[in-house]
């Protein structure tokens, strides 16, 4: 990509599409095109076809989607499936029909079989059933994994396709009833300890496994395959490493300052027993992740911290 380029990031407010714009910006790219969902509603056909057609963009980062954990999985599974196929299509489509050059979609790590082999292959997709939690979500990703091939095979588009694992960092979702596992327990351990609770208690058996990438990191990695990759399958971005959500929990316990005790509500579920991406195929490409656990997790609480009054709602 030319640093003149016009570059569209759809969902720029968002965890992941937030770091892709703190990474163009500090790369040097000068004309980033950006909409809030109040300006710009990608669900909306006809919104999103006079919008492609008044600023035709060069290239795209599709970072624009509803996202959640478990609880909001459940809770509302018929916005997961169709905010997404909505939001997927109609970026897709547009793009082919405004001649976008290239096109970068973020899939998930959820759509690989609930029990595919570990760690989990690119080529494990669509070889067994999803994990029910998050479904619609899931088979909403593949669609767009699928729209992407489609349209490359049909029309020569150079549409690619990227599976991050678990994300957290700047800009995350700290909101209790729809947050996913780790910036949640940032807050819960937060809450306890300046509030000098006994316990803090955490959904599921603390047996699962997570792989968890620093939303940087991610940035970084879309960055480097925009430019370097063209290939229509998918390619996982991930560090290769997981870790229990005990273990996950006494990390975070630690770095908080938090002196009480865990408490396991086996009674909430697990969620799949296991989530590790093999990252060899972005290895052998050339990228690798930077961040550590620690450090990472780190800078996520002092981020906590300083915008707790805003993200804590």
């Amino acid at each position: 990509m030319e640093k003149t380029a016009k570059i569209y990031l759809a969902g720029h407010q968002g965890l992941v599409g937030s770091a892709i714009h703190r990474k163009l910006s500090a790369a040097g790219f000068e004309c980033i095109i950006t909409r809030t969902f109040r300006e710009l509603d990608l669900r909306s056909q006809p919104a999103a076809a006079e919008f492609f057609a008044a600023e035709k963009p060069e290239y795209v980062f599709l970072a624009a989607a509803k996202v959640g954990g478990i609880l909001a999985n459940n809770t509302y599974p018929a916005e997961f499936i169709h905010d997404n196929l909505a939001i997927q299509t109609n970026v897709l489509h547009q793009s082919y029909l405004h001649g976008v050059k290239k096109l970068l979609f973020l899939g998930s790590s959820c759509i690989y079989p609930k029990l595919a082999p570990q760690p989990m292959k690119e080529e494990h997709l669509l070889t067994g059933v999803l994990e029910p939690t998050n479904e619609p979500y899931a088979i909403a990703k593949i669609a767009g994994i699928k729209m992407c091939q489609a349209y490359n095979r049909q029309y020569g588009t150079r549409f690619i396709s990227v599976m991050p694992t678990n994300l957290y960092g700047p800009n995350d979702n700290f909101d209790l009833q729809t947050s996913h596992v780790l910036p949640a327990l940032i807050r819960k351990f937060h809450e306890a300890k300046i509030n000098n609770r006994a316990f803090v208690e955490i959904w599921g058996s603390g047996l699962p496994r997570r792989e968890f990438l620093h939303v940087d990191d991610l940035a970084a990695a879309c960055l480097f395959l925009m430019q370097r990759y063209d290939g229509s399958e998918i390619v996982n971005i991930g560090v290769g490493e997981d870790i229990t959500i005990k273990d996950l929990a006494l990390l975070i316990k630690e770095i908080v300052g938090f002196e009480g005790e865990l408490r396991f509500d086996s009674g909430k579920p697990d969620g799949a027993p296991r989530k590790l991406l093999d990252v060899s195929r972005l290895h052998a490409l050339g990228w690798k992740a930077a961040i550590s656990l620690r450090e990472g997790i780190s800078a996520a609480y002092r981020w906590y911290r300083e915008n707790e009054a805003v993200h804590s709602k």
